[in-house]
């Protein structure tokens, strides 16, 4: 009889977590979409090799400039290459420059948030103001001047970014931080002579994520952007490397001829990915911030 009611609860236990995963998407279905379609580029980035129909740097002259067709879906640019293809595998530059970008941000910035907002005093003074001197430069003019610094390299524009991203981490978490280290639970694990890396990284860091999760997806689209703007300005993967940035600083002399073709793969590609993880990040704040979570 015991044997025959363990199985019964824990079937009634998934049952409830899968109702609670779907209401849960129901109430969020933002978040559904963004999803898709960051899953659906993060897929094609992957498995560029295996989706892209053509090589992305095969030279055919015989045929350049071919209009969207079955052949090739997107056209070709002067030198024949598959539009599609190069947006596929432009898809791994741009994606794998904002997801290493972000996490140098999201490290760094996240660090120094913790330990500002938890030290406080005059540690906090000099790093917030370090930090406010970093944000009175324009976030792309920054990046720009740190990878002309560098030199044009892919890897260069990878530290650009991340460092750009570094004070709206810094800023969030000690934000978060001061609000979080005058609870109760705080106090109380101060008095019982709990160490202070150990609070801030069992009681303090777990009640920031949220903030940092919907930070990270923004932060992400931006870093996409940069990428892509820095490619334009010739300071991203140099040629002939896919990148949509550079893509379209390539074939922006063809749109004078109505070559639009050139242009448009890659500029939807750049639409589509900071419009999912936008579309993904306003979701995730809504849904795990209480103060705007939708009544049911």
């Amino acid at each position: 009889m015991a044997g025959a009611t363990v199985p019964l609860t824990l079937a009634r236990a998934r049952e409830t977590r899968f109702a609670g995963t779907r209401y849960f998407l129901r109430r969020n279905p933002r978040m559904i979409v963004g999803g898709a379609i960051v899953f659906g580029w993060l897929l094609a980035a992957l498995f560029a090799p295996f989706v892209a129909p053509y090589d992305p740097l095969k030279v055919d002259v015989l045929s350049a400039l071919e209009p969207p067709g079955s052949v090739h879906w997107l056209g070709t640019d002067d030198l024949g290459r598959d539009v599609l293809s190069r947006v596929i595998w432009g898809a791994r530059v741009s994606l794998s420059v904002g997801l290493i970008s972000v996490s140098i941000g999201l490290l760094c910035g996240t660090s120094i948030g913790l330990a500002a907002g938890y030290i406080g005093g005059k540690f906090d003074l000099l790093i917030m103001r370090a930090i406010d001197a970093l944000l009175a430069f324009p976030a792309l003019i920054l990046a720009i001047a740190i990878t002309s610094a560098l030199g044009p390299q892919i890897q260069n524009a990878m530290i650009a970014i991340g460092i750009v991203a570094i004070p709206a981490y810094a800023r969030l978490t000690r934000g978060q931080v001061l609000a979080v280290r005058a609870r109760e639970y705080i106090v109380a694990a101060r008095t019982v002579g709990c160490p202070p890396l150990r609070i801030v990284l069992r009681h303090i860091f777990p009640n920031v994520m949220n903030a940092l999760i919907v930070q990270v997806t923004l932060s992400t689209a931006f870093a996409i952007l940069a990428e892509a703007a820095l490619s334009f300005l010739g300071l991203g993967p140099q040629p002939p490397s896919p990148s949509w940035g550079q893509d379209i600083n390539y074939s922006q002399r063809y749109l004078a001829n109505l070559k639009w073709w050139m242009s448009a793969g890659p500029g939807l590609a750049i639409f589509t990915a900071v419009f999912a993880f936008n579309f993904l990040g306003d979701a995730l704040r809504d849904a795990l911030d209480p103060r705007l979570r939708r009544s049911a």
